[in-house]
């Protein structure tokens, strides 16, 4: 049977984005050399902290001015943190057939709130208005792969686990999803996806 709701990860899935112009930008803002600025945000733990929503902006701000020892201000150290994203044109044709087939979506995804908002300003009509549901790792207090937010996730798409289609570019979270029960791809390709879509019976006509 074809799926009866798919979810899309964001990063590298609705949006592609580039960290090396995040962190190069950070390095602009706040005068720290760029290879600190990467340790300190992906070594350091700060990125997992703040999508897991164990810390908010102003915490990750504090922390990342003590440990590079600069004061960058905290809406320009967010903007260059966020400005990093462009859509995933090629997938826009999958979601306006998605919808126009009736099947919801809805995207899960592991973020955070400087970058999720950073988005939304952006006025691309897919986020949030096309997707039915959002369930977002900060907001939730779980990050994929623990197995909370899928279970979330899938309450709030209300069908059977297994009429459940998700798509994401990190193995292991595809993994987990296979193991909450869902039917899961990895995420190669706009048309990879719509060939994944045809074999389980929705044929988008793409």
């Amino acid at each position: 049977m074809p799926p009866a709701f798919i979810y899309l990860d964001l990063g590298n899935v609705v949006v592609l984005f580039d960290r090396r112009r995040a962190f190069a930008g950070m390095a602009a803002v706040s005068g720290a050399d760029q290879r600190l600025v990467e340790e300190t945000v992906m070594a350091g733990g700060l990125q997992q902290a703040i999508e897991r929503g164990d810390i908010g902006w102003p915490e990750f701000h504090a922390e990342f001015c003590r440990r590079t020892g600069t004061r960058p201000v905290s809406a320009a150290l967010a903007q260059a943190a966020s400005d990093m994203f462009t859509l995933n044109v090629p997938l826009l044709p999958i979601i306006a057939r998605c919808r126009r087939a009736g099947v919801p979506l809805g995207i899960l995804s592991n973020t955070c709130d400087p970058h999720w908002q950073f988005l939304v300003s952006r006025g691309y009509a897919i986020l949030p208005g096309g997707f039915r549901e959002v369930v977002l790792s900060h907001v939730e207090k779980a990050a994929k792969p623990d197995p909370t937010i899928y279970e979330l996730a899938a309450a709030r798409a209300g069908v059977p686990a297994e009429r459940i289609f998700f798509c994401d570019d990190l193995p292991p979270h595809v993994a987990a999803a296979h193991r909450a029960g869902w039917d899961a791809e990895v995420f190669v390709s706009a048309p990879a996806l719509a060939e994944q879509l045809a074999r389980r019976g929705l044929n988008l006509g793409l």
